[in-house]
């Protein structure tokens, strides 16, 4: 008789994802911790699947390259999470960095992102 595979909490899920974000790669991101149809909406737009994911990790690693991350609040409710967060590159930071989680059957089905990129630059 083979065992169900136990269904990972939302705190475990979020856990992998940010273990993932700052050294781990994407693609065992995506894989591991996002449902394949995931929506995300920010403020600059809706964003669908993996693809739309990739496209977003693109556009934060180029605001801010080599960031160091800093996770401020973790929250959950049922299947609601929440992060508060700040980074800060060589050139650029953000100080407002707040995403929201729906986690479901183990996998993020839906998120959202804010955060404001501050230059550094005199």
């Amino acid at each position: 008789m083979v065992k169900p595979t136990r269904i990972r909490s939302g705190a475990e899920v979020l856990d992998d994802h940010l273990r993932e974000s700052q050294t781990g790669s994407i693609e065992d991101d995506l894989a591991r911790n996002y449902a394949e149809d995931v929506v995300i909406l920010t403020g600059r737009g809706v964003y669908r699947g993996h693809d739309g994911l990739r496209e977003l990790a693109k556009r934060l690693g180029e605001e801010l390259p080599n960031a160091a991350f800093k996770y401020h609040t973790r929250l959950f409710e049922g299947e609601l999470g929440f992060l508060e967060w700040a980074a800060r590159a060589e050139d650029a930071e953000v100080e407002d960095g707040a995403d929201s989680y729906l986690i479901r059957g183990g996998r993020i089905v839906a998120q959202t992102i804010h955060y404001t990129v501050k230059s550094l630059r005199k």
